[in-house]
């Protein structure tokens, strides 16, 4: 039987993966940011991540805390915790690092980080983007994916909620 990588080792405090990003960077490859919740991966989730990380050689994540997808979304939300989502996630092989983030938008992390390339869904233009001024100062590129229509975890959870 193949063996599986670990993807636990995907899972990154802020300073391993300021020391990842930092070599990958050292090492000439492109380092593609993007953040969210990700609560319920769906098809358009993977559609976008995909995309994004075709955009450079490795993909970062930020995931939203528990705390902060409540904050965001309201009580309800998160359906799936952190940890769990962060193993989903972890999963992916167009995926390699993870982190968390609690604040209410990951400024602080892309400023440490300074990736080549920030990516966030078409729903939001350039300047609305976080880091994007600090990513472009930087000499790095700010991208928009656009989203999968029909896809979204309000619309998962609506139609859920529907067919009680």
């Amino acid at each position: 039987m193949a063996q599986l990588p670990n993807i636990n080792a995907k899972i990154l405090s802020r300073e391993a993966l300021l020391e990842q990003v930092t070599a990958w960077q050292s090492a000439g490859e492109t380092v593609v940011f993007t953040n969210g919740c990700f609560d319920i991966l769906h098809y358009g989730h993977v559609d976008y991540l995909h995309q994004a990380a075709a955009l450079g050689h490795r993909l970062v994540v930020a995931l939203n805390t528990d705390a902060s997808v409540s904050r965001l979304k309201g009580p309800n939300r998160p359906l799936q915790n952190e940890a769990s989502r962060g193993l989903v996630m972890a999963a992916l092989g167009c995926v390699d690092a993870i982190t968390f983030f609690d604040e209410a938008t990951p400024l602080g992390l892309i400023t440490t980080l300074l990736p080549d390339v920030l990516v966030k869904g078409a729903d939001y233009s350039i300047d609305q983007i976080v880091g994007a001024k600090e990513v472009l100062a930087n000499g790095g590129k700010v991208e928009t994916i656009a989203l999968s229509t029909g896809y979204s975890t309000t619309a998962i959870e609506q139609r859920i909620q529907a067919a009680k």
